[in-house]
């Protein structure tokens, strides 16, 4: 039995198990994968026949990340009717999913569930999971756009008689037999489920929350009613529904994540509504490259072979947007390729899922380099190294500054200790002495004030002195550093090294000639990952420290507003925005604010002419 990866998810999705030579033997779908799959690397003996059998064969397992089970479910179906893997023979090779037909070849189409092939003048909804919880759909959307659901028969029954049946009567038919409803009003209905059925449930929404607002204006309270019920059984019906591409579908969708300096494109290959199969490329981004030029650079690879170019690609916009890949696509496929950028329905769907699935390939590979031992080790061998440090750098730290035109000045340091995040350790300096738009003056500041505990810190057995101090800058920054150790008496006792930002070059102390990490080296994901780590953790302090500046400007001068005062009405209402539109009312509620200072905020945040309180009203 081959080992346990690390990083398996805990979200849905689809696993599939793989032999010696890469054929996909076992395709299982779990609402955890996590819990799923270790459920298989047991003790052998704990196993079932069956299982023991497929993990002795087996040599790796892959994973699908979905946004749900059902969608885990469908892809599941679909990936066992693609690959037919040898353990999954007996299970679902045979299963389809209902779908909802309207025939539009009548004046007055009915609606039905179908799981029969496709007619042509025939438009299919699907395919759905729970035919249960299909029906129940159906059900709840006549109550809010009642078609006829009667056979044809008793259609023409009722039809000579001269009146409806009894689904008129109970507002799921709009009654056509009879004339209570024209070919135009009917095709208006049908309109609406179609609509529906193609994900477009906020403009039904809006159209029968308007009949109710109308119908209670003009008190018309039945009518009122009604639009309100059928809202609300369209609320119902689109919490069941479940749809995907339909069986005329041919096209892949290609999704691209980054974090950090790396990134992951993700192909699903949609063949007559069907994913069939699915790619995975792994970047390391030289720069700062964007999507579109990411899906440029694997485009050879991806469409190698003419035959696997389809006529449409479905991607995110910046992608989209590429010329290149619009011409390159042509001429490999030797025939026109659309390539778009869906903003809603089901092929937004399709590349929404395949966008989670590369986020959560990024994660699995940031988990495995994180859990692995070896990995990790060999991260900060290949740094030591580069940099000519005497042994691998175990525990650093990490310097960044962050600001706004030269206002409210912090900086961070984040530490890791065996290329782990060491959170505990990690600070936050107010810079005090620099002001303006300095940010070698800063980093100086921030640096000397760090290595001031060092010697304290050191004798008192509160952190490890760090091995390696990485500054987020260039040749400035460094040597500013490296004035702030000086100040201190430890020049060249301080393992530097300078991060230039978009190059991600390395500048040591001495020299102006960089240092280049190898790309997709494991040293580089490291530093990367260090870099971004800092940069996150300074720009969250500053923005919550930009944000208590900005309320204590606006709130400066208010009388009877003191610190405190000021710090618990903002931790009352939350936000700047929130304060600024509350109201007069809600301000004079709050038990612990007078009503004098209550009206004096308001007039601060508000107009001169913002209406006063009558007199009488409490105070101090």
């Amino acid at each position: 039995m081959f080992p346990k990866p690390s990083g398996i998810p805990r979200q849905s999705g689809c696993y599939l198990f793989k032999n010696a030579q890469d054929t996909i033997i076992y395709v299982g779908k779990a609402r955890s994968l996590n819990q799923r799959l270790s459920s298989y690397f047991q003790k052998i003996d704990a196993l079932g026949p069956k299982t023991q059998a497929l993990m002795d064969e087996s040599s790796s397992v892959e994973w699908i990340v979905t946004p749900s089970e059902i969608d885990a479910l469908i892809l599941e179906n679909e990936l066992i009717k693609e690959n037919q893997p040898r353990f999954n023979m007996r299970l679902k090779d045979d299963k389809s999913f209902p779908y909802v037909a309207i025939d539009a070849r009548s004046e007055f189409p009915v609606p039905y569930i179908t799981r029969s092939k496709h007619q042509r003048g025939v438009r299919y909804f699907g395919p759905f999971v729970d035919v249960g919880a299909l029906r129940h759909t159906m059900d709840e959307l006549l109550q809010t756009f009642p078609l006829r659901s009667c056979t044809k028969h008793k259609y023409q029954y009722h039809q000579r008689l001269g009146r409806p049946c009894l689904l008129y009567d109970i507002g799921k038919c709009s009654g056509p037999c009879v004339g209570l409803v024209d070919a135009e009003g009917y095709g208006e209905l049908v309109s609406s489920w179609a609509r529906f059925f193609d994900g477009d449930v906020r403009e039904l929404r809006t159209l029968l929350q308007d009949r109710m607002r109308e119908a209670a204006e003009q008190q018309h309270y039945e009518a009122a009613a009604k639009a309100r019920d059928g809202l609300a059984a369209l609320e119902r019906a689109a919490s069941d529904q479940s749809i995907v591409l339909d069986d005329h579908s041919n096209l892949d969708a290609i999704a691209i994540a980054t974090q950090g300096g790396r990134a992951a494109l993700v192909r699903f290959r949609v063949r007559h509504g069907r994913i069939i199969g699915r790619t995975v490329h792994l970047i390391d981004r030289s720069m700062d490259e964007d999507d579109a030029e990411i899906f440029e650079a694997v485009l050879p690879d991806l469409y190698d072979d003419p035959s696997l170019v389809p006529p449409v690609i479905v991607t995110g916009p910046d992608s989209a947007a590429s010329t290149f890949a619009g011409s390159f696509l042509r001429e490999r496929r030797g025939r026109p390729v659309d390539v778009v950028a869906p903003q809603r329905g089901r092929r937004r769907r399709v590349l929404e899922l395949a966008l989670h699935d590369a986020h959560a390939v990024i994660d699995r590979d940031s988990l495995r380099r994180q859990s692995d031992h070896n990995v990790r080790s060999r991260a900060l061998q290949e740094l030591g190294s580069a940099l000519g440090l005497q042994q691998p750098p175990f525990r650093i730290e990490c310097f960044d500054m962050s600001h706004l035109q030269g206002t409210n000045y912090v900086g961070s340091m984040v530490v890791f200790e065996d290329a782990l995040a060491k959170k505990a350790d990690y600070r936050h300096f107010n810079v005090k002495e620099v002001f303006g738009n300095d940010d070698a003056g800063a980093m100086q500041e921030v640096v000397r004030r760090r290595l001031g505990y060092w010697n304290e810190e050191q004798a008192q057995s509160k952190f490890r002195r760090a091995n390696l101090i990485i500054i987020d800058g260039g040749l400035p920054q460094l040597h500013a550093a490296e004035k702030g150790a000086a100040s201190l008496g430890l020049s060249g006792k301080v393992e530097f090294v300078a991060l230039a930002k978009r190059e991600e070059l390395l500048y040591r102390p001495g020299s102006s000639t960089p240092i280049a990490l190898d790309r997709g080296s494991e040293s580089l994901y490291l530093v990367q990952r260090i870099r971004d780590e800092a940069h996150r953790f300074a720009i969250s302090f500053h923005r919550s420290k930009r944000a208590k500046s900005m309320v204590a400007t606006l709130l400066d001068g208010v009388d009877g507003l003191g610190p405190k005062r000021r710090e618990r009405l903002m931790l009352q209402l939350g936000s700047l925005e929130n304060l600024r539109a509350a109201t007069l009312d809600e301000l004079t509620t709050l038990e612990w604010l007078p009503d004098v200072v209550a009206q004096n905020i308001y007039d601060r945040l508000r107009a001169p002419s913002a209406p006063r309180l009558a007199k009488g009203t409490k105070d101090d």
